[in-house]
């Protein structure tokens, strides 16, 4: 059993998720049982704990194409006015990355779950995962890539390479679509591989701190960055110069979420354990959510009392609770 230090907010225990507690609903992918690459379908999950499919994409608008076409990945959030947005990166046959550059693109669903439209761009290169900040009239997406590399066209994706993090901004106005103005690189340079288990591993787990900090989580380094002003700036902060914090605990991190008191929640892919991070990138708590959970964490998220962490766990296919 892992164990907490006083100064953490952490506390080891696990249970079945009281769903009372949870956000009014909350939507997670669901992969076929063929592999990552392959995603097609959304579920809806209510406070009480009832379970729906919200969406099943097995073809996309002719007039709105996804480079490679649909394969879901873990990136996905629900903009003001219920439209939610997904990370697509597909798979070829036999499992393999397209050879597209670039590959994949964000999906637009209305609240019924009925694609609209896709957005596709040069930077949006296997985007991975996605969290957002809105305010009136205006949403900044957030989404780690794994794919970034040189344009060329009909090359496979090479073994490994770096690849970028950026904001996707996008105008919101009543009664109409979202619309994505821009699309700027907030920081480059984290490494990305392929792999037999997971297709991909690269940067994951995202989260907007206080300030505006973006704080993006690397699976390969076992490290946290901090990329300041993310908010507003427009060009991305050099490779290696924003590093948080690196090791100790870490060990394959995947997702990330912001606590109540502003401190971070990573959690491991490699041993099931969560991890808190101060701003100041102290890492001051490590508990285990699942034990020999190796494979098992993807995402998480906080209750909305800050009472306990929802996160999925892949390992029994389940959106599981975590509390004081």
């Amino acid at each position: 059993m892992a164990t907490s230090t006083p100064t953490g907010s952490l506390s080891c225990r696990t249970r079945s998720a009281d769903w009372s507690r949870a956000t009014p609903w909350s939507a997670i992918s669901t992969a076929r049982p063929t592999g990552t690459g392959t995603g097609t379908g959304i579920v809806e999950i209510s406070p009480a704990g009832a379970v729906r499919p919200f969406a099943r994409l097995g073809a996309l608008p002719s007039s709105d194409p996804c480079p490679g076409g649909v394969g879901l990945t873990t990136g996905l959030v629900v903009l003001p006015g219920g439209w939610v947005v997904v990370g697509s990166l597909p798979t070829v046959h036999g499992g393999a990355l397209p050879a597209l550059n670039p590959a994949g693109c964000l999906i637009v669903l209305d609240s019924h779950g009925r694609p609209v439209e896709t957005w596709v761009s040069q930077d949006i290169n296997g985007p991975w995962d996605m969290t957002m900040r809105a305010q009136d009239g205006h949403a900044a997406l957030f989404i780690s890539n794994v794919l970034t590399r040189p344009a060329s066209a009909g090359l496979p994706p090479p073994a490994a390479g770096l690849c970028a993090v950026v904001r996707v901004d996008v105008a919101l106005a009543s009664g109409a679509r979202p619309r994505m103005t821009s699309v700027t690189v907030l920081g480059s340079g984290f490494p990305w591989q392929q792999t037999k288990a997971a297709l991909v591993q690269g940067p994951t787990g995202l989260a907007v701190g206080r300030g505006g900090t973006l704080y993006v989580v690397s699976t390969i380094d076992n490290s946290i960055s901090a990329i300041p002003d993310a908010m507003t700036r427009t060009s991305p902060i050099r490779p290696g110069t924003s590093i948080l914090t690196r090791g100790g605990s870490l060990n394959g991190p995947l997702a990330l979420t912001l606590a109540p008191d502003g401190n971070l929640i990573a959690v491991n892919g490699d041993n099931g354990n969560a991890v808190e991070v101060t701003p100041t990138g102290r890492q001051v708590a490590t508990v285990t959510l699942v034990p020999h959970g190796a494979g098992d964490l993807f995402g998480v998220t906080p209750l909305a009392d800050g009472q306990g962490l929802l996160f999925v766990n892949d390992g029994t296919n389940a959106l599981d609770l975590f509390s004081a």
